[in-house]
């Protein structure tokens, strides 16, 4: 909510730089995770409404329960079945989010877009040279969740993660106005890096999930919250397209990965709303 806020009253895109990298941004996200946890009628309701109205349209009529305890209880709603449609078609790889895709296309060998003029390679974003090497030459796609979306992402595809690495790092926000003037954002933020073996098939695909000024604590639904505090934990995740994989407690972005072979959907363009099941890449080589 103060991100959407500062958001709105800086208009002019240099002015919005500043007002929201500006300030102490490490203190403004721990304020946030504070405030947003109130549980008391006379907080929650005046900041969801302000949330409403500076950010937008959130759409609460798709959420399972539109009575929140508090800030974060909307911002982490969860959505009523059927709210999201998941395309079932076998070698579709879906939209893990909502989100309005900020890049898109080739990974030129291990280089990827981050905005106009700015770029970053895999090696700074994965930190694993194995995940270098299985998405060298492939495609990606960033979306960014603003504030008024829908926080919790899904598997894109029945998958298999066998091990989730944690990157801990700098809150910078991931507005166009930032990723225009900073360079290698995402690489500074923290992140999780989240491998996918795809079932019935030998493509694989990471997800990495980037925080933002008030957004550092990224909640995976198959690992404790207590093992996201760095380094590489191993677990054996067994998840079906679709199944929720875990939330932000604000909007943020996912950089999604794929390896060679995997095409990524001509509909998939830079400012396209994508939402949660959709299909994003097509498997020519899927088990039918």
């Amino acid at each position: 909510m103060l991100q959407t806020l500062i958001h709105r009253l800086a208009r002019h895109d240099g002015l919005n730089f500043h007002l929201t990298n500006r300030i102490p941004r490490r203190l403004a996200t721990r304020f946030m995770g504070w405030f947003s946890r109130i549980e008391h009628p006379l907080v929650a309701g005046p900041s969801i409404r302000a949330l409403q109205f500076f950010a937008g349209d959130l759409r609460l009529h798709e959420a399972r329960d539109t009575r929140f305890r508090s800030l974060r209880d909307c911002f982490v709603r969860e959505l009523r079945p059927g709210a999201r449609p998941i395309d079932r078609t076998p070698g579709v790889l879906v939209s893990p989010c909502d989100g309005i895709v900020v890049a898109q296309g080739a990974i030129r060998d291990t280089t990827l877009i981050q905005a106009k003029g700015q770029a970053y390679t895999l090696e700074e974003l994965l930190v694993d040279h194995a995940l270098v090497d299985r998405h060298r030459h492939g495609s990606f796609v960033t979306m960014r969740l603003t504030p008024a979306m829908y926080h919790r992402f899904h598997a894109p595809c029945d998958a298999l993660v066998e091990d989730v690495r944690f990157i801990p790092g700098d809150t910078w926000n991931v507005n166009p106005a930032t990723l225009a003037r900073v360079s290698r954002v995402y690489c500074r933020n923290t992140r999780a890096v989240l491998p996918l073996h795809v079932a019935g098939s030998n493509a694989a695909l990471t997800l990495v999930p980037v925080g933002a000024i008030l957004v550092s604590s990224i909640h995976l639904a198959f690992l404790p919250d207590r093992a996201a505090r760095g380094g590489v934990i191993p677990c054996r995740a067994s998840l079906a397209k679709g199944d929720e994989m875990g939330h932000f407690e604000h909007g943020s972005t996912i950089v999604a990965l794929a390896a060679p072979g995997l095409v990524l959907g001509t509909h998939v363009t830079p400012g396209a709303l994508m939402r949660v099941g959709q299909p994003l890449w097509y498997d020519p080589g899927a088990h039918r």
